[in-house]
């Protein structure tokens, strides 16, 4: 199994824009959000203290990934998809439309925040060459935002000596500076 640091690398290698990280602050949580959104419906009630629904079998099952991974990271990421599948379930709870609307215009807008900040980059999305990059980038995004606070450096440390530092110049790969 990969690490950590393997993980992430790999996710950073795409990911070296500032502008591009950025725009993940915002796409990724969303998309996540519309996915958990659209996954709460069907629910049942297990026991009468728990929906049960396909949004809460993929928490669960990303939640196993991350703890595997770091259990600091993995706590983290259980807390944002707990908080999800609250507003997940309450949205379901909600007339068609409403939880429609929201998890497909969630879902939408996401992506198209996403697709601006790779043109950023200059390149294309880390899921496009594997799609373990669909997981991991929540875990990025959730990286990153420590790392800007000053958490985890010995994490940030070594995925930027695999992956090279975030760019100051924001300009795109293979690109001339203009005088």
């Amino acid at each position: 199994m990969k690490t950590l640091i393997d993980h992430l690398s790999q996710y950073a290698d795409y990911h070296r824009d500032p502008r591009n990280i950025r725009t993940h602050f915002v796409g990724v949580p969303m998309i996540m959000l519309a996915v958990t959104v659209l996954l709460s419906r069907p629910a049942w009630m297990a026991g009468g203290l728990l929906p049960f629904s396909p949004a809460l079998l993929a928490a669960l099952a990303a939640s196993v990934f991350y703890f595997r991974l770091d259990g600091r990271y993995g706590l983290a990421m259980a807390a944002v998809l707990a908080a999800m599948l609250a507003v997940g379930q309450w949205l379901s709870a909600q007339g068609t439309a409403l939880w429609l609307g929201a998890g497909v215009g969630l879902f939408v807008v996401g992506w198209v925040i996403q697709f601006v900040g790779h043109h950023y980059e200059g390149r294309k999305p880390a899921f496009v060459d594997d799609l373990v990059g669909l997981i991991v980038g929540p875990l990025f995004v959730a990286a990153e935002i420590g790392f800007a606070l000053g958490l985890r450096r010995e994490v940030q440390a070594a995925v930027d000596a695999r992956s090279g530092p975030v760019r100051i110049n924001a300009q795109r790969p293979g690109r001339a500076a203009q005088a």
